[in-house]
């Protein structure tokens, strides 16, 4: 990776829970994944982002690759500059080797159409932008906890993001707005403006996006609700509500191991308190309430087969000799829920938060320290899993 001689899996992140974690997978753990915050055995994190576009320049769909360029450069020279954290790591996203633009995508430093460089080719660009070479774009990581990132070039010139972990979206939302007012005015490079208007606010890309140009969201982990057959019912709840609710990875993506994304959709004409406001402290809570008392109806009601479920998995995380991502997800979150409820006393549920992303197939292989391929790691995922949970 460019810009500095560790890249985001070898980042010092918080210590590991209970379970044994290697050294080397410790190193390997984001802030949001501590299993500290309010709420922290429902709500994984909670994120901010700020959507921000350069004055004088165009959006991102109409922009020629000189003034992608020219927009990489201004943000990349702002942002190593202006003392945004205590150390600032810059990645050339689309110098990047593929692994490593794996591995942020698996950290959430970076979308999916970052990783891959193709969300919105430049006029004139080739159509395999992933490639090396290909559509210049960037992002800069906050060390040493990797709580705040800015995206440069993705669906608009910056994309400013701080996740925290538990529900502590009043706290993500203060320190974004700290890296977005000292990225703006003036610094030794000259002016960096905004595109803003009296009357829309801040201009995006999407309109959807235009106002405030926030979208804030709570990672979910919600099995105990998936198992009563209430799950349904939220989505349809949080979407009468004007929220949108999606998988792990955001947009597009699946809800592995019953871990959901939940966010709002628009920002004009509602202000930042409000919007912050009515996702933490009124619809966030019930959720949160609702999971709580369905773990507590499977323990009353359904205790037998909540073990079962709990310890078949489990069991089979501590016996398997093949895992595949996804299969290694679902097992995860059984455990998870089964610390949560008590059944399970010798593993932390911090372990578990680790192992989601340790057992994604590009961390895996920074932390064995070698590349593999998708039968090796299949292999080596359940040797590595084993080891942490005490299997045979």
């Amino acid at each position: 990776m460019s810009g500095a001689a560790n890249g985001p899996g070898a980042a010092p992140g918080g210590a590991a829970g209970g379970g044994g974690l290697p050294d080397s997978a410790q190193r390997a753990g984001a802030e949001w994944l501590s299993g500290r915050g309010a709420h922290a055995d429902v709500v994984i994190s909670s994120r901010v982002r700020l959507a921000r576009n350069l004055a004088g320049f165009p959006f991102l769909c109409r922009a020629s690759r000189e003034q992608r360029t020219r927009v990489l450069d201004i943000a990349r020279r702002r942002l190593t500059t202006t003392g945004i954290a205590e150390r600032v790591l810059w990645v050339d996203v689309h110098r990047a080797p593929p692994l490593d633009r794996t591995l942020m995508l698996e950290r959430h430093l970076i979308s999916k159409e970052h990783a891959r460089g193709v969300a919105l080719p430049a006029q004139g660009a080739a159509t395999d932008a992933g490639a090396a070479g290909g559509e210049p774009r960037g992002v800069a990581v906050a060390l040493p906890d990797e709580s705040a990132s800015v995206m440069v070039n993705e669906e608009d010139h910056l994309r400013i993001q701080v996740v925290k972990p538990g529900l502590e979206l009043g706290a993500a939302f203060e320190a974004a707005n700290r890296v977005d007012d000292a990225l703006e005015g003036e610094c030794e490079f000259g002016t960096l403006e905004y595109a803003y208007s009296q009357r829309f606010g801040f201009l995006t890309a999407c309109p959807t996006n235009v106002g405030t140009g926030i979208r804030v969201s709570v990672m979910l982990h919600l099995p105990a609700l998936k198992l009563m057959g209430e799950m349904d019912k939220v989505r349809r709840a949080t979407r009468d509500m004007g929220l949108a609710v999606r998988g792990y990875y955001g947009e597009g993506s699946e809800a592995a191991g019953e871990f959901y994304q939940v966010s709002n959709q628009t920002t004009l004409g509602k202000p930042e308190p409000a919007i912050l406001r009515e996702l933490e402290q009124e619809i966030v809570p019930q959720v949160i309430e609702y999971e709580r008392a369905s773990r507590r109806l499977l323990l009353e009601k359904r205790r037998r087969m909540l073990e079962d479920k709990v310890f078949r998995s489990l069991g089979t995380l501590r016996g398997a000799r093949l895992l595949t991502p996804e299969e290694a997800v679902v097992l995860l979150s059984d455990v998870r829920l089964g610390v949560l409820a008590g059944l399970v006393p010798d593993i932390q549920a911090q372990t578990v938060n680790q192992l989601v992303l340790l057992t994604q197939p590009a961390h895996l292989q920074r932390v064995l320290g070698r590349e593999l391929d998708q039968g090796e790691r299949r292999e080596a995922r359940a040797d590595f899993v084993r080891k942490v949970l005490g299997g045979n």
